[in-house]
């Protein structure tokens, strides 16, 4: 029976050890598990990019492109490549208005615009086209009429020089002039009466009086 004690006491002593060791074991594995999950519901993010405040001052505008100027406002005349006829143009506000004659039997009155760079393409009745390009005070360019192209040259005119033109109804008939009063004061001009042309009165180039008929009208500057 005196051998049984140091026996117990020795087992108790491997059960209290073994106890010991299983009570390590058991907090190392909580402690790494506790440590894994926490590192876990660690999330490494980026700093969000915060915009920058306005500077209170307002974005510059992107300035507008150069308007091109219209060709200033003028009269021009002259006579066509070969001499037999006379031109002139008249320019407001980017609008044009010719006046093709002969001085015989054959004219035409054509119209249109006129681009920034002085070129301009004018149309009549019966498919007539002016082309011309202004450079300086000169317009040079073509008159199609049709059966035949007239080269020309129209330098710009002072009044009295310039385009005119009346209309009214004399004896019953309906009468329509146009005159073409060159740099020189040479006149060509057209009278219709009832559609049918001849060669035109002269007219006052200071006051555009002029009879016709025995009637006395007044011829006036024409203008797009």
């Amino acid at each position: 029976m005196k051998r049984s004690g140091p026996l117990f006491t020795l087992l108790a002593g491997l059960l209290l050890a073994l106890f010991m060791l299983s009570l390590n074991v058991t907090s190392g594995t909580r402690s790494t598990s506790t440590g894994s999950e926490s590192s876990g519901d660690v999330v490494s993010a980026s700093p969000t990019p915060t915009a920058s405040p306005p500077s209170g001052k307002p974005s510059p505008s992107p300035s507008p492109s150069p308007s091109k100027t219209a060709v200033p406002n003028a009269d021009y005349a002259g006579r066509t490549d070969d001499d037999s006829s006379a031109i002139a143009v008249t320019l407001r506000d980017g609008k044009a208005v010719a006046y093709f004659c002969d001085g015989k039997d054959q004219e035409s009155w054509l119209k249109g615009d006129v681009k920034a760079d002085g070129s301009m393409r004018l149309t009549g009745q019966n498919g007539n086209v002016l082309t011309g390009d202004l450079k300086g005070k000169r317009i040079r360019g073509t008159v199609d009429m049709g059966q035949r192209k007239y080269g020309f040259t129209a330098d710009k005119a002072v009044k009295p020089s310039g385009l005119y033109r009346a209309t009214a109804t004399v004896r019953g008939a309906e009468v329509d002039g146009g005159w073409i009063v060159l740099p020189s004061g040479q006149q060509v001009g057209i009278l219709n009466r009832a559609g049918k042309p001849s060669p035109a009165p002269r007219i006052d180039p200071e006051t555009g009086a002029v009879t016709v008929d025995g009637q006395k009208l007044t011829a006036k500057p024409v203008t797009p």
